[in-house]
This record gives C-alpha cells, structure tokens and sequence, in this order.
C-alpha cells in the first residue's frame, strides 16, 4: 500500500528503535507507564504525535538516549497530554509528525481540539520540538509548526529552536540528537543506528483488477535473499530504489510470516500531470520475477492487534487498503478468533473485488462477517461510511461487546467520512475515548 503520509517518508535512518532491544524495551514500557511516569518530578517529559509510527520511534529512542545519559525521561502520547499538566511545568520534548492536509496525528487529534485554541500560562514550561514532513506537500510541518508557535505564545522558554526534518534528513535528526546531548550534559555522540535494506526477490505478480475503470491493482509476493525475518499483521514494508534513496515508500504487508514471504497490494500511481509513480510502475510493469528490490520492514505497533486481538474486531476499508487488513485476518483466524466483520469498498463487483475468494472462504468458514459495498455499481449504499450507517444499531452492538476498529485506505474521502460517521453514530466524545484506549487505529494515506 503506497503511503502519501509525509511522516513515512522519513523511515531512512530514524527506525532503529523497532529493531534494537532498548528501544523496545522502552516502546513496552511507555504502553504501560505513559500517566504514570509522566508525572515523575525533573523528568525530560518526550511527547509524540505520531501516525504510522516515525515519531513515536523517535522519540523513543530519545528517551533511551537521555536515560542513557543519566537523565530521568518518560514517553507518551499527545492526548495523553493536558492543559492542567503543561500549566504545572516542567521540561518537555515534542516529537511531531503531520497528517493529511496540515492535521494532527490521531494520538494528538484530542489535545489539538481541546487544549490549542485555549490561551494558557505556560511559563513554567521549558521544551525543544522536532517536526517531521516531507517538502512535496503544501503544508509542510504544518502541525509542528502550530504547536511551536502555540507555545511560545504562551510563554513556553524555548530550550533550542524548532527543528525540522524534511524527508529522510539525516543531518536534522543528527541535529536533534546532538540537543539531546548538550540537555544530558556530553558530548559524546554515536549516531542512531539503522536497519539496512536487502534484496528481495519477486517470486510472482497477478493483477487483481482487469478491466477496472481505476488503475491496475497488482498483488506481489517476495522472498527474502537471505532468512525470512519476523513481522507482525499491521508491519509496514520499505522500499526503495537506487534512483531515490532518500524516498523510501512504505507499503502495508498483506500477509504473515507463515506464508513464507510477503505479499502486497500495490495500486499503479499516475499524477495529476499524468506522469507515471516511479516506484509503483517498477513493482506493477517494469520488475520481473527473479529480480530484486531493495526492502526492508519497519514494525508499525500502532496499527498492530496488541491487546485487541482478543476482542471482536471491526475492519473498515477501501482499495489497497485491504492489504493490512487482509494479514489483520489472517492473523486473527490463525488464532482462532471469528468475530471479526470487514466492511469494504471500491468501484465495481464485476472488477475490483479484490482476493474474494479468500473472503468468501473466510465467510463460508464461518471465520469472518462481510460487507462489500461498490460506489460504480448504484444501489442506496454506495460507500463504507454509508454501510456504518445503515449498520449502526449493529455497530453499537459490537463496541458494546468491547470491539476494536481498525481503518485502513484513503485518508481523502473514505478515511474522513468513516471517521465522521462513526463520531455520529457513537458520539465524538465516545470514539475518542475508543481511540485513547487503542480501540480505534487507523492507516490512512
């Protein structure tokens, strides 16, 4: 799944803490301490925004880096973040990333509504704030930049200027480590690690949608060169090519590492000058099987099962976005859990029904509910979002069985309106505390 999120392309050279064991050590700590710990006194308090996983990464690894350091530091989420507590002071660290056009992430989407329109004292509040985007979109940093200028409005003492990451800038995120450094009081400095790329081999590739009247949608599965690594449902996978190093494009894994490689769902991209994607025509016409790319896999914990997969689970998507619910299912049905319903949009039944025959065998199993829904197609229900509204009595009847919902696709259009139907069939107030309490994640691109 092609990603246009800005903060993924940031993945060279910032997502050592997946892979390194400190880092993961520190992630499980966060889930489990972030209220607790965030209240501990002269502790560097690193807060993220963060939508697929880059900023979170990062300022994880900071937090290992100042305790690292001998300096007390805590990690947690924006929204875990309230006026009150920034009122009280103390030294703080943003690490924030920017979704859609110029928003909040969703883990900051609360703090963004309810604490940044309100004029706060921040005196008492010392900070440092990286910002991560990409210059290709129109609102570059946009969030970071709000906050930034937010706090300092207030009185917040800058503890050095904003930093900004445009792309997979290795030399500000050098930056950022060196301010961690001079808060810690050394000068020592060991660059943050990464997780190199590999040759991955295509063993085949089928296009999903003959005849589609949307562009080509081919399903690919690779091999890895040397061992198969591990990943989990939810995992993202990079990619990159030597003609853009820097551009790594990170799609969604549709399957497991049981199915003995990966598979992905990679719709061919056209731009609005009518220019060909580069990285997606590579993988959709120009690779042959036997030939390689360059990948690796960037562990993505926001969007992996967790804790829900002992719940029922609601799936919500359209288009390539079936790709990581697909291996959210598969997951889920190894496991042996069945109380899993997948609503899903594209175009047109006669075409673009991608991988029914595994979803009608899920159906008939008895392993999977399934709504299907086709905008090209009439009928009253045309879109996911008016499926949910149709289905809203029954919606309600699995979050109150303690449901988790899952988002995957277009953030333009289905990701907004999914987003906005489920705020009016469960209420704002109620789809956050969902979203506060893991229940709702999205992988919106």
């Amino acid at each position: 799944m092609l990603s246009l999120d800005p903060s993924r392309w940031l993945a060279v050279g910032l997502a050592l803490a997946a892979y390194a064991a400190v880092c993961l050590i520190a992630w499980r700590a966060a889930r489990r301490h972030t209220v607790a710990v965030a209240a501990v006194d002269d502790c560097w308090q690193i807060v993220f925004a963060s939508q697929t996983g880059n900023a979170e990464t990062i300022a994880l690894q900071s937090a290992a880096a100042l305790q690292k350091a001998g300096i007390a530091a805590c990690c947690y989420p924006l929204n875990q973040l309230d006026d009150e507590r920034l009122v009280a002071g103390g030294c703080f660290l943003f690490v924030v990333s920017t979704a859609g056009e110029g928003d909040a992430p969703d883990n900051a989407a609360r703090f963004a509504r309810d604490c940044l329109p309100e004029s706060l004292a921040l005196a008492r509040v010392d900070y440092g704030l990286l910002a991560l985007g990409d210059r290709n979109y129109a609102h570059f940093n946009a969030f970071g930049r709000r906050l930034d200028d937010w706090l300092e409005a207030a009185g917040a003492r800058r503890r050095f200027d904003r930093i900004e990451l445009d792309g997979c800038d290795a030399e500000g995120l050098a930056h950022w480590q060196h301010q961690l450094l001079r808060l810690a009081g050394t000068t020592a400095f060991v660059a943050w690690e990464t997780a190199d790329f590999s040759p991955w081999t295509l063993v085949d590739r089928k296009q999903l949608n003959p005849g589609s009247q949307g562009r080509p949608v081919h399903r690919l599965h690779l091999r890895p060169s040397a061992g198969l690594p591990d990943w989990a449902a939810g995992d993202l996978a990079q990619i990159v090519l030597p003609a853009e190093p820097e551009r790594p494009r990170e799609y969604s894994i549709a399957s497991l590492p049981a199915d003995g490689g990966i598979a992905l769902l990679v719709r061919q991209h056209v731009r609005e000058d009518g220019s060909e994607g580069l990285l997606s025509s590579h993988l959709c016409r120009y690779l042959q099987p036997g030939e390689s790319v360059e990948l690796r896999i960037r562990p993505h914990p926001g969007f992996r099962l967790g804790a829900n997969g002992e719940r029922p689970l609601i799936l919500i998507g359209n288009g390539v976005g079936l790709a990581g619910l697909r291996a959210l299912l598969a997951e889920r049905v190894a496991c042996g859990r069945h109380d899993n319903w997948l609503i899903f949009g594209e175009r047109n039944a006669a075409h673009d029904a991608l991988l029914a025959d595994e979803l009608e065998a899920w159906q008939r199993a008895g392993q999977l509910r399934c709504t299907t829904v086709f905008s090209r197609d009439g009928g009253a229900l045309r879109y996911v979002q008016d499926v949910l509204r149709h289905e809203a009595e029954a919606l309600r009847e699995w979050i109150g069985r303690g449901a988790a919902i899952y988002v995957c696709g277009s953030r333009a259009g289905m990701g907004e309106a999914v987003d906005r139907t489920l705020a009016d069939i469960l209420g704002r107030q109620g789809l956050d505390e969902l979203a506060d309490a893991g229940r709702y994640r999205r992988d919106v691109f």
